[in-house]
């Protein structure tokens, strides 16, 4: 390690689990012996065995016991299907938080389901349980000059419609809410937070969650027609729950046609994010 502090079988079990979940070691393959492993990283193999037995306590591995090199564990099925929003993301997010870095790009039409799925994984960082060394998330969100196909009053539309105003406030203070909550480990854990949100010039009829390059949730936006009553009356729209779309998992080592999913919506973000979307100011 020329020198350097020696790593622990903490931070020995981060490096090869982001291996694993980005593909470099597949499943099924045998993992290096643990003298190989000892003299890469500069530690003694009782750190090692401290790693290994780590990563087989959360299903990453198999066969650690016996004699020979533990082998990458199988994917285990794609956890239950899809499910509800408000259900199936704080997992993956908890799940990606592991992750030395944590990388979370997203497009939505506001934070609404960003906000609470975010409290387990900060819990746990605040717990001391789990500590990313940095954190980038990057959001696109519409535009607050565009008029929405949705959400939007069934009959008035443009700077008029009550519907719009709403939801630009939501999407502002939601986004301050999200933005203040992760920017906040800085202080309190001296871990690297950057938080970007960037404007899309049309509304996304998908939602897209990427976590780390290697998991892609994707789900639909199922507009519904509905009303609410107000102090004038009852206001008709066109809208959409988010929190209850079905959330779908994609995951590059559950083989070809997920890996190329999340590669292609990968691509697909990082185009839109440096060509046709613009600043955006929650305000």
């Amino acid at each position: 390690m020329n020198g350097s502090r020696r790593l622990t079988s903490r931070q020995i079990a981060d490096i090869l689990r982001e291996r694993i979940r980005t593909g470099e070691l597949k499943a099924g393959a045998r993992l290096p012996t643990q003298a190989e492993l000892a003299e890469e990283f500069g530690v003694e193999r009782g750190a090692v065995r401290q790693a290994l037995r780590a990563l087989a306590d959360d299903g990453l591995l198999s066969g650690v016991s016996k004699g020979s090199p533990p082998r990458v564990a199988e994917p285990a099925p794609a956890h239950g299907g899809p499910q509800p929003t408000m259900v199936g993301l704080a997992p993956r997010l908890t799940e990606a938080f592991a992750a030395p870095h944590v990388r979370i790009d997203a497009v939505c039409l506001t934070a609404q389901s960003l906000i609470p799925a975010l409290g387990e994984p900060l819990r746990l960082i605040h717990e001391g349980r789990i500590r990313p060394g940095r954190v980038d998330v990057r959001i696109l969100l519409p535009s607050r000059d565009i008029n929405l196909a949705f959400p939007v009053s069934v009959e008035a539309h443009g700077d008029d419609d009550p519907v719009h105003r709403r939801w630009l406030e939501m999407r502002n203070a939601q986004g301050q809410v999200l933005q203040y909550n992760l920017r906040a480990l800085r202080t309190t854990h001296d871990i690297d937070v950057q938080v970007t949100f960037r404007a899309l010039p049309f509304t996304p009829p998908v939602k897209l969650y990427l976590l780390n390059g290697v998991e892609a949730l994707f789900a639909h936006y199922m507009v519904t027609r509905r009303e609410e009553p107000t102090d004038s009356g009852t206001l008709q729209m066109y809208d959409t729950l988010g929190s209850e779309s079905l959330l779908f998992s994609f995951e590059k080592r559950s083989g070809q046609r997920d890996a190329a999913f999340v590669e292609q919506s990968q691509k697909w973000f990082d185009a839109l994010w440096e060509t046709i979307t613009t600043d955006l100011t929650l305000s």
